[in-house]
C-alpha cells in the first residue's frame, strides 16, 4: 500500500451542477489512465468497491435487475440501502440508486485511458461537500487502478485528507455559499 499520510487532493476538478424543479444533480467527470473495462471492474465488483468508494457492495453491481444492498462506509452508524440495477451496459453505462439518490456512471474510452461521468441527484446544502468526498474517492480509485493502493478515504476520515479545502473550492465553483 502506498504511502496514505502523503496523500494530498489536487484542486478542484470538472464538476459542475443542474436544476431540474426541486431536483439538483452533482456532475462529476475525472480522465483516468486506465482502460473502460478496468474501470467497469472497479464500479462493479465489491472488492474492488471496498477500496476506493464511500460504500460497501453485498453482490456485483454489474447485471440488471440484480439487488444488491450498499452499507456506507465511515457513517458514525451503519447506513444500509438496498438497490436494483437499474442499467448495467458494461464497460459504457451504470444506473442504480444508493440511499434514495439516482447513480448514473458513465465510461467513455478516450486516448488510452476513460473519461468517467457521474451524475448523481443530491440534496442543494450537500453539493459542495459531495463534490469533495467523490473527488477524493476518485483519486483513491486512480492509484488503486495503477497498483498504488492507499485505502478508502470516506466519511469522517476524509477531513484529515483535504476535503474541507475542496468542499470550499467547489462551493466557489458553483458559485454557493460555503456554510459548512
Amino acid at each position: 500500500m502506498s504511502n496514505r499520510a502523503q496523500y494530498e487532493p489536487g484542486p478542484a476538478g470538472e464538476a459542475r451542477v443542474q436544476k431540474d424543479g426541486d431536483k439538483w444533480t452533482l456532475v462529476l467527470v475525472r480522465e483516468l489512465r486506465h482502460s473502460p473495462e478496468k474501470v467497469w471492474q472497479a464500479l462493479t465488483e465489491p472488492a474492488h468497491l471496498r477500496e476506493w468508494a464511500p460504500f460497501d457492495a453485498d453482490g456485483n453491481l454489474a447485471a440488471v435487475g440484480s439487488r444488491v444492498k450498499l452499507t456506507t462506509a465511515g457513517a458514525p452508524a451503519p447506513h444500509v440501502s438496498e438497490t436494483t440495477i437499474a442499467r448495467a451496459d458494461a464497460p459504457r453505462l451504470l444506473e442504480y440508486r444508493w440511499g434514495g439518490f439516482d447513480m448514473k456512471w458513465e465510461l467513455e474510452a478516450v486516448g488510452g485511458g476513460t473519461r468517467l461521468t457521474l451524475w448523481t441527484n443530491i440534496g442543494h446544502r450537500f453539493i459542495a461537500m459531495g463534490a469533495a468526498g467523490w473527488h477524493i474517492c476518485f483519486d483513491v480509485l486512480d492509484r488503486l487502478l495503477a497498483g498504488e493502493a492507499i485505502g478508502r478515504i470516506a466519511g469522517p476520515d476524509a477531513k484529515s485528507h483535504g476535503w474541507q479545502r475542496l468542499r470550499a473550492e467547489y462551493a466557489r465553483q458553483f458559485g454557493m455559499e460555503d456554510s459548512c
